[in-house]
């Protein structure tokens, strides 16, 4: 038994991604799709198995290569690409006298292709099609004798009635080549219609029961993954097998693009963090912010931080399994208490562990862990916190038309300031209410992969001066000389000298903050997060207004423009 897959597209539905990663090299649960399909056809019986590649095709003929199968695989480069039909016509010198099976390589699926070549055998029509009740893709018309009897044209509005959908696995004879030009490019469902014509029949063979999942488009892929790798996570996370189906709800999300989902089975519940595909970064070995997750999460939970434990993840597809540690976080806790007793003890507990985040994180942590820069940085503040409040909050959210180069020797003061009086060590980066969660009266932190070696008074200015909880001042100050205090016992450090680099590490935080919200209600269309902008601006004008030794009068007074342009524009 010989099989064609066909693996020569340049899978335009799934691009970027596949700019630099063949479609049939995605993996699903860390398996190349098409050694998936490879393996399938060797336990079913094939003997001999060839691949038709174009785009991509060295990737694709090494993976082969180095896959050593126990039976005959091999590629067949077509120098334009021929169609599927034309496919077909290019490796009649591969097949016998004996039907052939030919596959898309960009499926997932358990229908019985033994069955199907068994089926095949039993009827003397040239080819059989394996066919499925698939609404989006219904436009194949089957008869009630199982026979093929129109190929309809309707992309974008399927068949309806007796139209079922073809699932791209098919049993053919040689005579099928027969019907095949000799022309460049050919459609399979020509030869086909073709076939029709001259009053030969072809056999439709219904699948029922089983899976099946095109993996072409981004939406399509995520779901092959998600059926294969969640469980293999949920036996990783407790010990067992799921004994009954799994349940995912979709979560809300903040401020990122990743999307969330619980996902449930029994009284067990584990929670999905879905990155998006990561096919670039994956073949230029770049670290990308999937990667950060995992790394610094497996790292932080090793020091026995208070983090989410990892069950499981996929790099490629983007996706990570994690501990569920609820839905109750920092703010929601502090916006039911009334004792403002009973809030400073919670963050005193929740500042013990940033303390103990920051250094113990920071032992044998590896800068290559991290995406955007390796540290926090003179950069990094420049272009990720000075100029997104220029661009994202002044600009486009305020439209104030403000150039961020007549503020530079500004930014770039603060910025030297920030880091001057850095105490370092493990920096979490986006320390604030929402990414603390509390379960069991115990504290975890969250959304941990923009973590990096800096300054542990950006973090401590993350918390206090978070515009979601808005503590008061009173609060803050009290709570920072908590974490000298607490500190003190773990380093030796200058409380002048701390509180210094806590101020100017307090305006970088804010400046980031208020470029964050601006962007997630503007572009993004999430006004949850305008209410906290004037929360931030008034909080950023009070510190400035307040530092001691260096002043900033440009950004002074276009923070003191932004608040009447917010009180106008608001």
């Amino acid at each position: 038994m010989k099989a064609l897959i066909l693996s020569a597209g340049y899978g335009t539905r799934l691009r970027p991604h596949t700019n630099h990663t063949p479609k049939a090299l995605f993996p699903i649960a860390g398996q190349p799709l098409i050694d998936i399909i490879i393996k399938r056809l060797i336990r079913m019986g094939a003997s001999d198995i060839i691949i038709n590649v174009h785009h991509l095709h060295d990737q694709i003929t090494r993976f082969v290569k180095d896959a050593n199968y126990p039976v005959k695989v091999v590629t067949r480069y077509e120098k334009k690409i021929l169609g599927t039909g034309g496919a077909i016509k290019n490796i009649s010198d591969f097949m016998d006298d004996q039907p052939f099976i030919v596959i898309n390589s960009d499926i997932l699926t358990d229908i019985d292709i033994k069955a199907v070549y068994e089926f095949h055998k039993q009827h003397d029509h040239p080819a059989t099609l394996v066919m499925h009740d698939y609404p989006v893709y219904n436009n194949v018309k089957v008869d009630r004798n199982d026979e093929i009897i129109e190929f309809l044209n309707l992309k974008n509005n399927p068949g309806t009635g007796n139209c079922m959908a073809f699932t791209g696995i098919q049993i053919l004879d040689p005579s099928v080549l027969e019907f095949i030009p000799d022309n460049p490019f050919v459609s399979s469902i020509d030869v086909y219609r073709k076939m029709l014509k001259t009053g030969l029949k072809i056999k439709a063979y219904t699948a029922t029961n089983h899976f099946w999942r095109d993996i072409g488009t981004p939406e399509s892929y995520f779901e092959a993954v998600y059926k294969e790798s969640t469980p293999i996570a949920y036996e990783k996370a407790f010990g067992h097998k799921s004994k009954s189906p799994f349940q995912r709800q979709l979560l809300f999300g903040d401020g990122s693009d990743r999307k969330w989902y619980r996902i449930a089975s029994n009284t067990r519940s584990m929670i999905m963090a879905d990155h998006g595909i990561n096919a670039q970064n994956s073949n230029q070995h770049l670290t990308a912010e999937v990667d950060s997750f995992i790394k610094i999460g497996q790292h932080l939970h090793e020091k026995k931080i208070p983090v989410p434990e990892i069950y499981h993840f996929e790099t490629f597809p983007g996706i990570v399994y994690i501990e569920d540690l609820g839905d109750t976080n920092l703010q929601a806790v502090v916006e039911k208490e009334t004792s403002d007793k009973t809030v400073i003890n919670l963050y005193q507990s929740v500042i013990d562990q940033v303390i103990l985040m920051s250094i113990q994180g920071a032992q044998s942590f590896q800068p290559s862990w991290t995406f955007q820069t390796p540290s926090y940085d003179k950069d990094l503040i420049l272009k990720k916190e000075c100029r997104y409040f220029v661009d994202a909050f002044l600009n486009k959210y305020l439209d104030l038309n403000v150039s961020f180069l007549k503020l530079i020797n500004e930014f770039e003061a603060l910025a030297g300031l920030a880091l001057k009086f850095a105490v370092s060590g493990f920096m979490h980066r986006d320390l604030q209410s929402r990414n603390i969660m509390v379960r069991d009266n115990k504290i975890y932190f969250i959304d941990f992969q923009g973590g990096r070696l800096g300054p542990v008074q950006y973090d401590l200015a993350s918390l206090l001066t978070d515009p979601y909880v808005n503590l008061s001042s009173d609060i803050q100050n009290q709570l920072l000389d908590y974490s000298v205090a607490r500190l003190k016992r773990k380093r030796s450090i200058d409380t002048n000298t701390f509180k210094t680099g806590y101020s100017y590490c307090a305006i970088t935080r804010i400046l980031q903050s208020l470029g964050a919200f601006a962007h997630l209600t503007k572009i993004k269309n999430k006004p949850f997060f305008a209410r906290f902008i004037p929360i931030a601006l008034t909080n950023l004008n009070t510190r400035i207004n307040k530092l001691d030794s260096h002043n900033f009068p440009l950004l002074t007074d276009i923070v003191k423009n932004a608040l009447i342009s917010l009180s106008y524009f608001s």
